[in-house]
């Protein structure tokens, strides 16, 4: 997979990800395409691979919290 790609399709992903964010998902939205347009003009393939590293990182990260507010509300509906 080309790095064009792959970064798109992770621009796409942390978009749809960011949709439902449990605080302000508008303002997470903008931050994330202000994020990859700063850094459009990027030319050099290891710092991009880098970038598409913490990309995924970030992404990840997002599904863990994602993750843990669904096991919270299971448990707050079987526990409490």
């Amino acid at each position: 997979m080309s790095q064009k790609s792959r970064v798109i399709a992770l621009y796409k992903n942390l978009q749809y990800l960011l949709k439902e964010y449990p605080a302000d998902a508008k303002k997470m939205q903008i931050g994330c395409k202000k994020a990859f347009l700063r850094n459009k003009d990027e030319t050099d393939p290891k710092k991009i691979d880098e970038m598409i590293e913490k990309g995924e990182y970030v992404k990840k990260e997002i599904e863990t919290l994602y993750a843990l507010k669904k096991y919270r509300a299971m448990k707050k509906r079987y526990y409490d």
